[in-house]
């Protein structure tokens, strides 16, 4: 079990330094640093892009810039645990630009002008100390790595269409491999139920990471924690070092599983964007410095 541990460590590491460097000075400049997740706790902001794997027929698939299609951030290490989500479409002072949805400023400024514009919206002394920005192409590996995960489809059903490939899932329990657990993330317009809407995607991401982190403590997991380790530190772009990422990882696996906040809307805001008042966001804020 030792060799096995030891094997999976060396495997991480080396994967995550072969990944590393991904990261722009600009962005790095803009991070508070600090966080390393064991003896204090760090706030990171995961992103999601809407860029799509080249030859498919996805929309997006061709683009050379990309929007945010999630963003959240995650408080933890050193006892501490907390999970804000907001919505793609919040209405945003975007440092130097124009206001408009909060996604835009990953297409303007990349993941720099996003950290700045995600700390000034949040306000309240909320500090990002590191990114990560979750790779859609390499993100099934990893979820092939731990042999799939679980979700429960608590609607109907649910069902989008993806490129001219349908997807769809009945109310029930489902096991999913790695391109259907990130198709059931990204599901923004349930086909079976049209009044959902972003904060049903939301719920739905924060249920594939917590049947991720279930499956971290299956007995069968730790048969293929070699190819876990190898395959996690693919799947996501990071400013951390190997050592560090390691940290934020075992602290978001060995830590409390807290419930998601997703900031509420309280308005229609122009060009179809959603506002967002600043007592909520002042409640986020709290939350995260928790």
């Amino acid at each position: 079990m030792v060799s096995w541990l030891l094997i999976s460590a060396l495997l991480f590491a080396l994967s995550a330094t072969i990944e590393s460097g991904r990261i722009s000075d600009a962005t790095n400049a803009e991070l508070g640093g600090g966080g390393n997740f064991v003896t204090s706790p760090g706030t990171v902001l995961v992103l999601g892009l809407d860029r799509r794997p080249k030859g498919t027929k996805e929309p997006g698939a061709d683009t050379v810039t990309a929007r945010s299609d999630s963003i959240m951030l995650l408080r933890t290490g050193a006892g501490k645990a907390s999970r804000v989500s907001i919505l793609r479409d919040s209405y945003a002072q975007i440092p130097g630009y124009q206001a408009q949805k909060i996604n835009a400023a990953y297409a303007i400024g990349g993941a720099a002008l996003t950290i700045r514009t995600v700390e000034q919206f949040l306000g309240n002394g909320v500090d990002i100390n590191h990114i990560v920005i979750v790779d859609f192409e390499r993100f099934p590996d990893l979820i092939d790595a731990l042999g799939g995960v679980t979700v429960k489809v608590r609607e109907r059903c649910v069902r989008s269409t993806f490129g001219g490939k349908t997807f769809k899932l009945r109310r029930g329990e489902h096991h999913l491999n790695g391109d259907q657990a990130l198709r059931y993330a990204r599901v923004r317009k349930n086909e079976c139920d049209p009044s959902e809407d972003d904060r049903d995607r939301a719920r739905r991401q924060q249920e594939v990471m917590s049947a991720m982190k279930s499956k971290a403590f299956s007995p069968f997991t730790f048969v293929r924690l070699p190819w876990v380790s190898w395959a996690a530190p693919k799947a996501i772009v990071t400013d951390m070092s190997p050592i560090t990422l390691m940290g934020f990882l075992s602290s978001v696996t060995l830590g409390p599983d807290p419930k998601t906040f997703v900031l509420q809307p309280s308005a229609p805001g122009p060009a179809g964007s959603l506002i967002v008042s600043e007592a909520e966001r002042a409640k986020a804020a709290r939350k995260l410095s928790r």
